[in-house]
């Protein structure tokens, strides 16, 4: 049993052995396949690499082969056209070679005739220098036959002047002033001649071409004048509404005088009260407060302060609305709101019995269409005549002139220079700077001096004419004077003996400047110098 056992592990064994003997031949023989697959496969992978290899040379080699061909073709090509351009830069080259050889041998032949002409200028000069070195000796000798016979004409005007200094019984010095005065007098004379002929085509071209102008300024222009004085004239319903106006023991019209500063004058004139003042504002109010508690009644102090304010109120809108209005009429905009306020107040202000406010709407329309004729600044002359008169709506309250308050106002809200210097020149005060302060000024004369535009008291327009006559009469030569045209014109009779045509014209300059200087009036004066030479003779 024990041996059956032995012999059954043996068995076992065996099996054992005989099953790895088995697997493992079987994993060297799969092992020594698996090689030979690989080594097989590698032969025949480097045979078709080796084939390949041989296809891409093969196609290498055609490659290298075209290119060979086709770089010497190239070459051929670039050897070609090298050639060709070599041989056209070559000529090309000789092209301009020959061109510069063309050029440089007119060039050469131009300096060779200018050499040529060199050469002939200077013999020429070198001619010319011969002859001036012999007229130059001809006028040296010459010179010293001129310089004897001199001294001879001069020896002899020596003696000439002695026998003639004998003979007249006059030095030669005296007799040389004698001759310079009557020289010079008759170079006057002749000059005072000229001169006024002169002046005297001059005016009358300036005075047409101006008085042209002017008719055609006035004539598009028209104003209307408001002829005011220093009182208004208030109407009453009846004269038992003085005592109203009165009031008890005088309060009613003291406080009206106190609220409005100026002077109510009641008196015998039936069914009218005065109301007086300097001051035109003012005395609007006035009226208008005095109309408005007639028509209302009520009369007492209280109600006449509340009156005075509510005019003064309204009064002050009006004089806005009057400086917009004044403003829209010439055409000019810009203007600062207290200028325009200024404005409106010279609507009750007046200068000779003229309204300000409508003569500087005057003066305006004026200057500006006069500067349209002349093609000059139409605005700078509208907005200067506009504010030429500025200062009289304040030289009740302020010291100074006008002229003088109006340009300090202009330069106060900003105006430009051209406009305070047309303000400051209209009167002659200063320089006019511009054409168009020219042009203003002669506006204002034109818009004053327009017959029934102004007028004065009857004493001041008595010494005015007075003082001019007296002015003309105070120069020598003068016979008589009179002053004509309501003193727009003086004539002065000289005496013929004494005063010539040339002088007349000297003697009437001489007393415009004096006029202007000592005299102040509205617009111009003409002075007119006469002379008159009569010759009488008797036959017997």
């Amino acid at each position: 049993m024990l041996n059956a056992k032995i012999s059954s592990l043996f068995l076992a064994a065996d099996a054992w052995l005989v099953g790895f003997i088995v697997v493992l031949i079987v994993a060297v023989l799969a092992a020594i396949a698996a090689v030979l697959c690989w080594f097989l496969g590698r032969k025949l992978y480097k045979s078709k690499l080796e084939s390949q290899l041989g296809d891409i040379k093969a196609r290498a080699d055609k490659m290298i082969e075209d290119a060979t061909a086709e770089s010497k073709a190239i070459k051929k090509e670039a050897i070609l056209e090298a050639k060709e351009q070599e041989l056209k830069l070559k000529n090309e080259f000789e092209r301009e070679s020959r061109e510069k050889k063309a050029e440089l041998n007119k060039l050469e032949q131009r300096l060779m005739q200018k050499e040529d002409n060199l050469d002939k200028k200077e013999d020429a000069l070198q001619k010319r220098n011969e002859e001036i070195d012999r007229q130059k000796k001809d006028l040296l000798g010459k010179e010293q036959e001129i310089k004897k016979t001199q001294d001879k004409i001069n020896h002899q005007h020596e003696l000439m002047v002695q026998e003639l200094e004998k003979v007249a019984q006059l030095s030669k010095d005296e007799a040389k002033k004698l001759l310079s005065a009557e020289i010079l007098e008759e170079t006057r004379h002749d000059v005072a001649l000229q001169v006024r002929n002169i002046e005297q085509t001059a005016k009358e071209e300036a005075t047409n071409e101006a008085k042209k102008i002017i008719s055609l300024a006035v004539q598009r222009c028209a104003s209307d004048h408001a002829s005011e004085i220093t009182v208004s004239v208030v109407p009453l319903p009846g004269d038992d509404m003085k005592a109203r106006i009165i009031g008890r023991e005088g309060r009613n019209i003291r406080a009206l005088e106190n609220a409005t500063g100026i002077e109510l004058i009641v008196d015998d004139t039936p069914e009218v009260v005065i109301v007086s003042g300097f001051d035109p504002v003012r005395r609007e109010v006035a009226r208008l407060t005095l109309e408005r508690l007639i028509a209302d009644g009520r009369i007492h102090p209280a109600r006449i302060e509340e009156t005075v304010a509510k005019v003064k109120k309204e009064l002050d809108q009006e004089i806005k609305a009057a400086g917009e209005s004044a403003m829209f009429e010439v055409g000019i905009y810009g203007l600062h709101p207290e200028l325009i306020k200024l404005i409106g107040r010279l609507k009750y202000r007046t200068s000779y019995g003229q309204n300000v406010y409508r003569h500087s709407i005057e003066v305006a329309q004026l200057a500006g269409l006069m500067a349209q004729e002349l093609g000059l600044d139409v605005n700078l002359a509208k907005r200067a005549g506009l504010l030429h008169d500025i200062g009289k709506a304040v030289d009740k309250e302020q010291e100074g002139t006008h002229v003088q308050l109006g340009a300090d106002i202009a330069k106060k809200y900003n105006e430009k220079a051209n406009v305070i210097n047309a303000i400051a020149a209209h009167h002659g005060d200063c320089e006019p700077k511009t054409v168009e302060a020219v042009l203003v000024a002669a506006a204002d004369a034109i818009s004053g001096a327009r017959p029934g535009a102004r007028r004065e008291t009857g004493t001041n327009y008595i010494k005015r004419l007075e003082k001019l006559e007296e002015i003309a009469g105070s120069f020598n030569g003068v016979d008589k004077t009179y002053a004509i045209q309501a003193g727009r014109e003086v004539r002065v009779i000289v005496k013929p003996e004494q005063v010539d045509d040339a002088q007349a014209m000297f003697l009437a300059k001489d007393i415009a400047k004096k006029i202007e200087a000592e005299l102040e009036y509205p617009g111009q004066i003409k002075v007119n110098v006469i002379r008159e030479s009569r010759c009488v003779e008797y036959a017997k």
